[in-house]
């Protein structure tokens, strides 16, 4: 994608009849992604943590769009059984998703674990993301053209994971623990890619970064000198959601987003612009690291896909 082709979100393809669920919808990133999905006619099911948010972005929706077809769900990705619910909730009420979007996340928090014992952040943007993907994927299977878009962050580059204390039980950094859910994100929607292909599915593992973006996820969880940083000193250089968004709108739908690929903004340092394709850090492509973390998350979340491992 050229510079003199840059994609906006006027020429996103019609999407009525399609179903897509974005995980964090009702603020930032969601929300945008949400907003161009309805005008575009697609039905959209808002999956949030906070159902009274939720109800208030949809209010805020329809005032601009009166006929968005709109819907509320819970679902906390850092707990599995509410994941488990809001897989089981779309199934009985026969909802079957053409896409759906990894969008949630939570960012540099103080040290803080989930009921079920996993570090919050890697739990959130990753294992719940994981699990619900699982559980979705027969749901999607019917569609003409399935997609599964996670989205990820350039500091997927500068990561690791701490396979060794995945926790951060014996030395926590919040933004080195935000990375590493960043980067579980890249090798998940990879080993995604490469497994769906090997299984010869139908559906679409494409990944997206927004860039630097304003949303509240630089100002509702860090502290101390990240939130400063992130919140405050470098917010003017961020880009507004609807710009961020246009990454993840792109690999949801343009046809001529590939599986297996990461599209992020096309600007200097990739921090802002019209989406383009952008290369994964080497670490994100690793087969041996991706495999340990799937079989971890397998082991984590209780939750297994029914593919095979790739080659």
């Amino acid at each position: 994608m050229t510079r003199e082709s840059r994609w906006r979100a006027d020429q996103m393809p019609d999407q009525d009849g399609r179903v897509f669920v974005v995980t964090g919808a009702n603020s930032g990133l969601g929300l945008a992604t949400t907003r161009a999905l309805a005008r575009r006619g697609a039905r959209v099911v808002l999956a949030v943590r906070d159902e009274e948010k939720g109800r208030r972005a949809v209010a805020q929706l329809t005032s601009e769009q009166a006929r968005a077809r709109l819907e509320v769900r819970p679902l906390d990705l850092s707990d599995m059984a509410s994941v488990h619910a809001f897989a089981d909730g779309l199934k009985s009420d026969g909802v079957h998703p053409d896409v759906l979007v990894n969008n949630a996340g939570l960012m540099a928090p103080p040290r803080t674990l989930t009921a079920g014992g996993q570090e919050v952040q890697f739990a959130a943007n990753h294992l719940g993301h994981f699990a619900l993907t699982a559980l979705l994927l027969d749901l999607m299977a019917g569609s003409d053209d399935p997609r599964v878009v996670t989205v990820t962050s350039a500091n997927h580059r500068q990561a690791r994971i701490f396979f060794d204390d995945l926790t951060g039980e014996r030395k926590y950094s919040p933004m080195g623990y935000y990375n590493q859910s960043k980067l579980a994100n890249a090798l998940f929607g990879w080993e995604l890619h490469r497994r769906l292909s090997a299984a010869g599915s139908r559906v679409r593992s494409v990944l997206a970064h927004p860039g630097y973006t304003s949303t509240g996820l630089q100002t509702s969880a860090p502290v101390g000198r990240v939130k400063f940083v992130f919140g405050r000193l470098l917010l003017p250089l961020a880009q507004a959601p609807d710009q961020g968004a246009l990454p993840q709108l792109y690999a949801a739908t343009d046809p001529q987003a590939r599986g297996g690929e990461l599209y992020g903004p096309d600007g200097m340092g990739e921090l802002r612009g019209a989406p383009k394709r952008v290369e994964l850090a080497p670490r994100a492509t690793d087969p041996e690291a991706a495999g340990r973390l799937w079989q971890l998350s397998e082991q984590m979340t209780g939750v297994s896909f029914a593919l095979p491992a790739a080659a």
